[in-house]
């Protein structure tokens, strides 16, 4: 059998344990660390929180030990609605999002890590640079040749719903960073929440340059290195289907040579 060793610098040390309250309803939680500050191996820190005094999702906990137990841990927020994307991590063994993880549906101490294979700024949050690129590549935004009506774009009730699971993503990766493919081809291969909103595009009856864009998708790694996984519609936090998206881009690639 063949025996993998891991760089010195990639494992993964025991962190330190936080004090816990006196007393409460208390919940463990190891979060990953990381610094690029300190030169030190990432590590897991244990927290323990009163959930008698605290939200019911895992961003509630996360800001709660922020702001009364450590306040160098460092993870991206806004909305706390689930709709900005930016608490996008690894929780528990799954991506997802922070504001609708409810703490309760996690048995055991709380695991949180940043979202797999990609760059780590600050503990749990990943470098997105490289995902912001990709979705630029593809010309997020109408395009047309006509001249623009006076008032609006109109489109029938029917084309409207095309766009009906597909124009919900909020870009946060969690589908992306699920999936094989993207871990393996990450510089080439789109990933699922980008062709999403490549077929988005696409499908929309109000877009006219729908040659230039299945021509700009056109490639062995940017497109066909999807391999139906479904990795990504199960991690979607908006309840998505990432995998659907990329079979119909496939198949709008065959019916135009024929």
């Amino acid at each position: 059998m063949v025996a993998f060793s891991l760089p010195q610098n990639s494992k993964v040390d025991a962190g330190k344990v936080w004090p816990a309250p006196h007393k409460g309803d208390l919940k463990e939680f190891r979060i990953y660390r990381w610094s690029p500050d300190d030169h030190q191996n990432p590590r897991l820190d244990t927290y323990h929180v009163d959930l008698k005094t605290c939200g019911p999702m895992v961003l509630d906990a996360l800001i709660k030990i922020k702001n009364e137990q450590d306040a160098t841990l460092t993870f991206r927020r806004s909305c706390r609605e689930g709709i900005c994307g930016s608490c996008a991590m690894n929780i528990d063994g799954t991506n997802t999002l922070a504001c609708l993880k409810s703490i309760h549906d996690v048995k055991g101490p709380v695991k949180i890590y940043p979202l797999p294979h990609m760059p780590v700024v600050k503990d749990l949050v990943p470098d997105m640079t490289k995902f912001y690129a990709q979705h630029r590549s593809i010309d997020p935004w109408l395009k047309t040749t006509t001249p623009t009506p006076q008032a609006e774009w109109r489109q029938s009730h029917a084309d409207r719903a095309k766009l009906d699971g597909l124009y919900e993503c909020i870009l946060c990766a969690c589908c992306s960073t699920s999936c094989p493919s993207y871990w393996w081809n990450g510089d080439r291969y789109l990933g699922p929440a980008i062709l999403l909103q490549a077929y988005r595009w696409l499908i929309d009856s109000r877009d006219e340059a729908t040659g230039e864009r299945l021509d700009n998708l056109e490639d062995p790694f940017r497109l066909y290195r999807c391999h139906t996984i479904m990795n990504c519609a199960k991690a979607c936090p908006k309840h998505l289907n990432p995998a659907k998206a990329i079979a119909e881009i496939k198949k709008m690639m065959v019916e135009r040579r024929l």
